[in-house]
């Protein structure tokens, strides 16, 4: 369980406020949930062009791919491949 600490910050004339170094490159949403009232929260981005891999249905096939990449492949007898097709 985290501990909570509560923190006394000055807003600057600038309108900014630190949150400490070790949110230095951090993205955050910020939540105005009344006047007065912040709520702030680490969160990380997906880029538009990825986003599609967090969807349900793309997320299964993704697992159904990875599942097989990591099954050894069969060896082929290619000759009884052939004769399968026939091919020969």
């Amino acid at each position: 369980m985290e501990t909570r600490a509560l923190v006394v910050k000055q807003i600057g004339a600038s309108g900014q406020i630190s949150l400490g170094k070790e949110f230095t490159g951090r993205t955050v949403l910020i939540d105005n949930t009344e006047p007065g009232v912040w709520i702030i929260k680490t969160a990380s981005t997906i880029p538009d062009d990825e986003l599609w891999l967090h969807q349900q249905d793309q997320a299964q096939r993704l697992d159904r791919a990875m599942t097989h990449m990591d099954q050894a492949a069969a060896i082929t007898d290619v000759d009884e491949l052939e004769s399968q097709l026939n091919l020969s």
